[in-house]
């Protein structure tokens, strides 16, 4: 069991609070994993009382919170004159000096303040700080954050989310690599033809329109979500699955991406989406990205990474497939094998094979093998944020992103941001700018038409 915290969620008031932090701490608390002794203390906008907090929260989470759950619920609003008083209240409720771990569920542009104040207010020494993504907005934004945040914490000290490292089939791309040779033998250049990590989703942004009109597709779902899976795919094998081993072969796979070509890359937006309320009129915010990535290291020299996201698409899925080259001899005009690990829930993973049709002749059959994921015996999975969550808790940063690997993905993304191609407006409901189809070729997206 971990030992007594208090939890401080900054943005407790918040669209991502109410969505992902809360609801995964109250399934901490179902599920037993949270410590004997804990706090947690929101922040936000007004000032409202402890009782109406929890009556908040309570709400937000369909009425499922016990009145346990929601005794330990405090909040500081009004900015940070409250906060450091309450939070010494927790810690003699809880009758000891606990952990602190302060959650930034906030805009990216408040990270620089906050974390000032954790230092100006003594809030910061010996504490856990968990930063939302994006970690910065630009290049440029992301060296002062980073070095603002040095100056205040240790490394060891610093949580970065990226969510798609807490899914369970994220998490099954290494595992099954590295503990079947059967996968891992043919997980190279030789092998794979290309890669598709594809993410499109039927949602739109009315939600949470100013913070996404201020990032779109490319921050807030390239050069972080998508970047991290292709690192998953890419790495080497890890030293050790220890935490500073299986971040540093992410991080070095990612300095091997070669800057992104703007001719190799679409971007879109969605019609209508100027007129949602708290979108700019003349906005120029892409909702739709697609990009041809190349990895520049011998097991992967000449095969692309297609990577493809966007807002009002078709369908939603989250998908990472590795199509795999056809064979030679008599049957190089079979379709080739796909590897398909679904990111969605649980998780899933398919193999597409080719078998003989049984009879006489011999005629080739499509046939695939699917796992499901929480359906394994004695499965417990957990969802992403309720993961790392619990990893922040336990002090675990091995599914958490460092600043090389942050730095490095910030410069191949430069060239797209300095010279971004033409946005092309696309329907809702389809599967965005058909100009995107071109860079699958000459095959095609696995998803749509």
């Amino acid at each position: 069991m971990t030992q007594p915290t208090v939890f401080v969620l900054f943005g407790a008031t918040g669209d991502l609070a109410r969505r992902m932090v809360l609801p995964a701490f109250h399934t901490l608390a179902e599920e037993g994993l949270l410590p004997a002794k804990w706090m947690l203390v929101g922040n936000g906008r007004g000032d409202i009382a402890h009782d109406e907090f929890q009556r908040n929260v309570h709400e937000a989470l369909d009425g499922k919170p016990s009145k346990e759950f929601l005794s330990r619920l405090r909040f500081a609003g009004g900015g940070f004159d409250t906060l450091q008083p309450v939070i010494e209240e927790a810690h003699r409720e809880l009758g000891t000096r606990a952990q602190l771990v302060h959650y930034l569920a906030i805009p990216p542009v408040a990270f620089p303040d906050t974390t000032r104040a954790l230092g100006d207010l003594g809030l910061a020494e010996g504490a856990r700080v968990v930063y939302e993504k994006p970690f910065g907005t630009s290049p440029d934004g992301f060296r002062k954050l980073d070095r603002l945040v040095h100056k205040i914490l240790d490394e060891d000290q610093v949580y970065r989310i990226d969510h798609f490292l807490g899914k369970e089939a994220t998490q099954q791309l290494h595992v099954l690599r590295f503990a079947n040779e059967m996968i891992g033998a043919m997980w190279d250049r030789q092998h794979i033809e290309s890669v598709q990590i594809d993410v499109p989703e039927t949602l739109g942004v009315a939600d949470r329109a100013g913070f996404y009109d201020a990032t779109g597709a490319v921050l807030d779902m390239l050069v972080t979500h998508l970047f991290q899976v292709a690192a998953e795919v890419a790495m080497e094998p890890p030293a050790s699955l220890a935490a500073e081993d299986l971040q540093a072969a992410r991080e070095k796979v990612i300095r091997a991406f070669r800057p992104l070509d703007p001719a190799e890359v679409v971007l879109g937006q969605f019609q209508g989406y100027k007129d949602i309320k708290g979108i700019a009129p003349r906005s120029r915010t892409d909702t739709y990205v697609a990009a041809r990535l190349w990895i520049d290291n011998p097991r992967w020299r000449g095969v692309p990474f297609l990577l493809r996201t966007g807002k009002r698409l078709a369908q939603s899925a989250q998908q990472v497939s590795l199509i795999l080259r056809t064979p030679d001899g008599p049957f190089a005009a079979a379709a080739p094998n796909v590897l398909t690990f679904s990111l969605a829930g649980d998780g899933e993973i398919d193999l597409s094979l080719q078998a003989k049709k049984p009879g006489v002749a011999l005629s080739l059959d499509p046939a695939s093998v699917r796992l499901s994921l929480g359906r394994l015996p004695d499965a417990e999975p957990l969802p992403p944020y309720v993961r790392l969550i619990h990893d922040v808790l336990i002090g675990d940063r091995s599914l958490f992103t460092r600043p090389d690997g942050l730095a490095a993905a910030w410069k191949v993304v430069t060239p797209l941001l300095e010279s971004r191609p033409r946005l092309i407006s696309y329907p809702q409901k389809s599967w965005g700018p058909p100009k995107a189809q071109k860079l699958a070729a000459p095959h095609r997206w696995l998803l749509g038409p």
